[in-house]
């Protein structure tokens, strides 16, 4: 159970939180005339954003370039390399080696100033991948002309002066400010919800249900009923459970029990929890009943998570010490 203050938390911050979804802005440029920049497979979330000007996306294995324009942002999963560029049938020069050569966070294309972009990257912890990546299209491309729009814009305008400033403080403001865009970017996502195939993110965005995955998300441990939720939703037994099966692709209490193991994958990540308390916290009476559950929802036994967890994470700090 959350203390009281933290009651007010909604599903998507819990969510975010959960997979531990950082964006950071980390490099920009300005760009005259006619130039061209390939971009390498970058192996995770990446965003992109106009603060004035336009130019195109061509993103590797989609249709047709995209359009983008000031105050635009696009989100894209990191499968594919891409191009950003004046003319998509200009020849691209890579953007490392261009980067490299500049050394600062913002690089100078061309002639003049027509364009002014800002780009970087969101990292997520193995959960988002799970639950946020695979859930997203190739390319969110969310419009000046959104409902987002004006906030996005704002908020692009404050991180480009923090990129371009040697204020005190200006790589953590940008990092603020991304974090801001990233959740402004997700709720213009969000806002055509109905389009989406069943899943978490369509379900997160249904109004019907969200007092339902409210109560859910708050006290994940309770041994709630069908009959609870649909309560809380205003709806009857039979039209709840099909209405949530019909948006979010699983049953009402599948739900429950995948977001409990989420939670848990977390503590074992994380936390030094025995298995017993971990297992009465996510809503089972003892530590058999709670592993056994996670073994049929993960595929391992919780112990053997956390160790091949804390494995990888010391293998992470031995590779970051020898690559410095």
């Amino acid at each position: 159970m959350r203390d009281s203050t933290d009651m007010a938390t909604d599903p998507l911050s819990d969510t975010l939180a959960l997979m531990d979804a950082r964006c950071a802005i980390s490099r920009g440029f300005t760009a005259g005339g006619a130039w061209s920049m390939r971009f390498a497979r970058p192996h995770r979330l990446k965003v992109t954003a106009v603060v004035r000007g336009q130019y195109w996306l061509v993103l590797d294995g989609a249709a047709e370039p995209i359009r983008l324009s000031a105050g635009d942002v696009a989100v894209f999963a990191g499968g594919n390399p891409f191009v950003l560029t004046s003319d998509p049938a200009l020849r691209p020069r890579e953007a490392t080696t261009l980067f490299r050569a500049s050394g600062e966070p913002m690089l100078a294309l061309g002639g003049g100033e027509e364009v002014v972009s800002v780009g970087g990257h969101i990292d997520v912890s193995r959960a988002g991948e799970d639950l946020l990546v695979k859930a997203l299209p190739p390319v969110i491309h969310v419009r000046s002309g959104s409902a987002e729009a004006g906030a996005l814009s704002r908020l692009l305008d404050e991180l480009q002066r923090e990129m371009s400033s040697a204020r005190a403080g200006a790589t953590f403001a940008a990092d603020q400010l991304a974090q801001l865009m990233f959740v402004q970017v997700l709720r213009a996502y969000l806002s055509d919800a109905e389009s989406f195939p069943p899943g978490w993110l369509r379900a997160l965005a249904d109004e019907r249900l969200a007092p339902a995955l409210r109560l859910m998300h708050n006290d994940p441990g309770r041994p709630w009923q069908l009959e609870e939720l649909a309560r809380a939703s205003a709806m009857s037994r039979t039209t709840f459970a099909l209405h949530f099966r019909t948006v979010a692709g699983v049953p009402p209490l599948t739900y429950l029990q995948n977001w409990r193991m989420r939670i848990a994958e977390r503590d074992l990540r994380e936390k030094d929890t025995p298995l017993a308390t971990l297992a009465l916290s996510v809503g089972y009476t003892s530590e058999s009943a709670f592993s056994n559950a996670f073994k049929r929802t993960v595929g391992i036994a919780p112990k053997r998570y956390r160790d091949a967890a804390r494995d990888a994470a010391r293998e992470a700090v031995r590779t970051a010490a020898v690559q410095t």
